[in-house]
């Protein structure tokens, strides 16, 4: 293989989703705010497991995710990331590989087990889910594979891991080992109340290490403190290489330097389940980035991935997403060709 093997390579908490149906009163007995994302420590997790249903378990983790996606798309990438050597460690391990993502990050002897997403499917396809951080949050520069990282495009990071002070240092010393090899660093940033507790070290992190951010309306308004979002078009300019920013059924901005371009949202059949749609958005634009795609055609490439996630239960792909990404850059080509 050559030195240039890898699209993309992922860094992120390695979470495995345990999904399962449940009932209004189930929620309400271990007193989980229904439709909303609660951290829990491991005692709870055993006993929330124990009172699950039937349940459905596969590799999460927003990062994990997306890598899963580019997999759909055809791109090539890695994993980095950390689990035990239990059980869920060994579901996430072969659940990711089986997509074609590479992870060779040795699973631990000791620690915490590995983190898990108890995720709670109501009648009316509401998420609520309680999530244990076990190990994956330990994630330290000495589990970096610099390597891997200097053959990759793109090294690309979740906000989640700015909560660890160890999986911090590692996310910085990802980005340096990434520049000095001339490739460039992405960074979601992940969830709203992820910016506001890190919202200054974030400012100095998109302004320093990161040449293309993905965020969605709330988080990059409360990243700059600004009540709108044309407000915080004109706060990110210039920050960053390219920013691209989603707005659910309004589509997604994608800003570099002077250019704007406006990317409509894919037109869908029936919202499902919106888990994983932001991660689907930014598989398909590392995807067309890797791939030389015009900045346009990157909003595209993630409009289209993520409106086939949505269509049904889980967060990852369910139709080879090259397909789809193939036919709608096509026809796009044919009509204005």
């Amino acid at each position: 293989m050559a030195d240039h093997e890898l699209d993309v390579v992922g860094i992120g908490n390695a979470i495995v989703d345990v999904i399962a149906r449940a009932d209004d009163a189930t929620i309400a007995e271990h007193g989980l705010p229904k439709g909303a994302m609660t951290l829990i420590d491991a005692d709870q997790a055993h006993d929330l497991y124990n009172a699950m249903g039937p349940a459905q378990e596969s590799s999460g983790g927003s990062v994990a995710n997306t890598m899963a996606g580019l997999a759909s798309l055809g791109g090539r990438g890695a994993f980095i990331g950390k689990v035990r050597n239990d059980q869920l460690g060994g579901i996430f391990r072969h659940d990711l590989r089986a997509t074609g993502i590479a992870f060779d990050s040795p699973s631990a002897e000791q620690g915490p087990p590995t983190a898990r997403c108890l995720v709670f499917v109501t009648p009316d396809a509401q998420r609520t889910m309680a999530t244990f951080l076990g190990i994956s949050t330990a994630l330290a520069p000495e589990d970096l594979d610099t390597d891997l990282i200097q053959r990759a495009k793109i090294t690309y990071l979740e906000g989640y891991l700015w909560d660890a002070p160890p999986a911090k240092e590692a996310f910085v010393r990802a980005a340096k080992a990434a520049h000095d090899a001339g490739k460039r660093v992405a960074l979601s940033l992940s969830d709203p109340f992820c910016v506001e507790r890190h919202r200054s070290s974030f400012r100095e992190l998109v302004e320093g290490h990161v040449d293309i951010l993905f965020a969605n309306e709330h988080e990059i308004t409360s990243l700059y403190e600004v009540d709108t979002f044309d407000e915080a078009l004109q706060h990110v300019r210039g920050h960053c290489e390219v920013a691209a920013l989603t707005r659910s059924e309004k589509g997604s901005l994608v800003l570099s330097g002077d250019e704007v371009h406006v990317v409509d949202a894919e037109p869908i059949s029936e919202l499902v389940d919106t888990t994983g749609a932001g991660d689907m958005y930014a598989a398909g634009f590392l995807h067309g980035f890797t791939q030389g795609y015009s900045l346009y055609d990157c909003g595209r490439a993630g409009a289209v991935s993520a409106a086939e996630v949505v269509t049904h239960v889980g967060a990852r792909p369910q139709t080879p997403l090259h397909k789809l990404v193939a036919r709608e850059h096509e026809d796009r080509h044919r009509h204005h060709g």
